[in-house]
């Protein structure tokens, strides 16, 4: 996480990761989002940056089929963030039952990429859900490349894709993307370039 101050003595606040770990800080943490009542900290501005390395379940069968960011770990980010109605964020939620196509699709994931389908953007697609969903706080790609998780494994091995990495049982030695350089959210960089 990075913190800075404003003049009005909210502070911005910035949380980086993904899984479940980063959409369960935000749900705590939207509490603050312009609370200036009696709480001595409260935020003015909250954002997540998101890692985009999912290669599993609704995600990863979105992100071979469509050639798109996995939304996953995104969505639940802008679940975490909501202000919306609890129908609305039940729907983005919502698992498709059965052993078709849809099946273990979450309704969120579609949406997403439908939204990246309609407007040939998934950064602009994340902006429009959350403002769907009237989130809290502001939600970024990590980068906008296809990147991979890749582990060299304490037996010489080497392993890709996050899913293939969770199921090995050897110890990991070390740990990269692939590719290595990655291209980063232009909304991100603009973003990050306004003073605060």
């Amino acid at each position: 996480m990075h913190f800075s101050s404003e003049q009005n003595g909210g502070l911005n606040l910035v949380a980086l990761g993904g899984g479940t770990g980063l959409s369960t800080l935000l749900a705590g943490l939207k509490r603050l989002v312009g609370n200036r009542g009696t709480d001595a900290l409260w935020l003015s501005n909250l954002s997540a940056i998101v890692t985009v390395s999912d290669d599993g379940g609704s995600s990863g069968r979105l992100r071979e089929e469509l050639q798109m960011l996995p939304p996953g770990d995104i969505r639940n980010c802008m679940i975490a963030l909501s202000e919306d109605s609890t129908l609305l964020s039940r729907l983005f939620r919502h698992r498709f039952r059965g052993s078709g196509e849809l099946g273990g699709h979450s309704f969120g994931n579609l949406f997403l990429a439908a939204l990246t389908e309609v407007t040939g953007d998934f950064t602009e697609a994340v902006r429009l859900s959350s403002e769907v969903l009237a989130s809290k706080g502001h939600i970024f790609p990590a980068t906008i490349s296809d990147v991979r998780l890749v582990a060299e494994l304490a037996d010489g091995s080497v392993v890709r894709g996050e899913t293939q990495i969770s199921a090995s049982r050897e110890a990991i030695r070390k740990l990269r993307l692939e590719p290595e350089r990655c291209c980063p959210c232009q909304r991100l960089c603009r973003q990050s370039a306004r003073p605060m």
